[in-house]
């Protein structure tokens, strides 16, 4: 039984010896540990790309489509019927004012008025003759008065005779292009037919239509640029001189007008236009790259990068032109934006900028 004792005694012994070396060693192996072992591991910076706010003049601008038309335009007509016998003007050239363009057969009407003519110096004479007599006494007055009657009567037949002549000469009222010819000499024409066109063309004015929306923003002096499919790659510019009173109640819109010089006459009344028309003109609108936006419902965000890390901005935009959006309000003319690794990205984390791509 004494050996059986020792035994159990030795191996209690044995065992706690075990137990105090263990704990030794694990004692050691803490000791040996960093103080900071607890901490969690540092979060690595994202590698993004980044673009400054840029500051630029920024046009308010808003597109319509619209016809030209010319300054002036007018289709001349005979008011007297008869038959053509001259043409004072070729077709498509530039006529000054008072030029002829068209002569009408004037023989019967010059006759009529050289018989006007004759009558009215008859009646004169006899007039003069019968003062005469009135002033010694040997004529009544009434002779004298119906020979003042008849010399007045005369005087507007000669007016009438000579205004028929003048309406068989039809001239330019003012400087302009002429048209295509309707007539040829020898037609005979009535009154009211068609003769020719007559168009001033510089300046030429655009006509366009705005929605009833942009009413109180549209004012005469605004600038208008414009093109034509028929000229492409140039753009030529006007200016708002007119506004139409009336709102269109079909189409809910607004008739502009505008004036734009047109001195080589290139542009042509009827062609088709893309216009646009300035609004408002901000100097120092601030920019940053559409690809910085991050929209999150209704609302848009970007990143700024300050001291190294990415912060989550609420922005407020504007107008939109090729890859670049009008920031309003969340940002400061020196702010850098985040444009490319967003998605890696989370409010606070590090962030290390790589240079972006040449374009």
């Amino acid at each position: 039984m004494d050996g059986i004792g020792a035994k159990r005694r030795w191996s209690a012994a044995a065992a706690i010896a075990i137990l105090a070396g263990a704990a030794a060693y694990w004692l050691l192996i803490r000791n040996d540990e960093p103080a900071n072992a607890d901490a969690p591991p540092a979060s690595p910076a994202v590698v993004v790309e980044a673009a400054a706010v840029s500051v630029a003049p920024l046009d308010r601008e808003l597109n319509a489509i619209g016809t030209l038309r010319s300054e002036d335009s007018i289709v001349l007509r005979p008011e007297l019927a008869g038959r053509v016998v001259s043409l004072g003007f070729q077709e498509g050239q530039p006529v000054r004012k008072g030029q002829v363009l068209v002569g009408l057969d004037a023989s019967i009407l010059e006759a009529e008025l050289a018989q006007a003519e004759a009558s009215l110096a008859l009646s004169k004479a006899n007039y003069q003759r019968a003062a005469e007599l009135l002033s010694r006494g040997t004529a009544s007055q009434r002779t004298s008065d119906e020979n003042l009657s008849k010399m007045r009567m005369d005087e507007a037949s000669v007016a009438l005779a000579r205004a028929r002549l003048a309406k068989t000469r039809i001239a330019a009222p003012y400087g302009g292009v002429a048209g295509l010819r309707r007539v040829a000499v020898g037609d005979y024409v009535s009154p009211g037919q068609e003769l020719v066109t007559l168009d001033v063309i510089d300046p030429i004015k655009l006509e366009f239509r705005v929605p009833e929306i942009y009413l109180a923003e549209v004012r005469n002096g605004q600038d208008v640029s414009f093109e034509t499919d028929a000229l492409p790659g140039r753009t030529f510019h006007g200016t708002v001189y007119a506004i139409d009173p009336q709102v269109d109640v079909s189409g809910r819109s607004l008739a502009v007008r505008a004036r734009a010089d047109n001195p080589d006459s290139l542009l042509k009344p009827g062609l088709f236009v893309h216009a646009s028309l300035l609004l408002a003109r901000r100097k120092d609108a601030m920019m940053i790259p559409e690809e910085a936006i991050i929209p999150q419902g209704d609302d848009n965000f970007a990143f700024r990068i300050v001291d190294g890390k990415a912060v989550l901005t609420k922005l407020q935009t504007g107008l939109r032109r090729a890859g670049v959006v009008e920031v309003v309000s969340g940002l400061q003319p020196s702010d850098v934006v985040v444009t490319a690794g967003q998605i890696k990205l989370r409010d606070g984390a590090p962030v290390t900028v790589r240079a972006r791509p040449a374009e």
